[in-house]
């Protein structure tokens, strides 16, 4: 099941997490785009919101991750 912008607002609100502009930004650029990384999303975020700093970024990821909304796949090149 893919979930929707929405769907991960209502999610973090139902896990007493403030939602606040930078949080929607950040669900709203990770939950529309395809991504390859970490810094892209950062990259992606900043085109919209520049007062987004990349520790904000980063933690949200992390939050994300913890509530199983992506997941993080462990690249190793050889």
């Amino acid at each position: 099941m893919t979930m929707s912008t929405d769907d991960v607002i209502s999610l973090l609100k139902n896990n007493g997490y403030r939602i606040t502009k930078q949080r929607k930004v950040i669900v709203d650029v990770i939950m529309n785009s395809k991504f390859n990384n970490s810094k892209d999303i950062y990259f992606n975020v900043r085109s919209v919101d520049d007062s987004i700093g990349l520790a904000t970024v980063y933690r949200m990821i992390n939050l994300l991750e913890d509530l199983n909304v992506i997941k993080k796949i462990d690249m190793i090149s050889l």
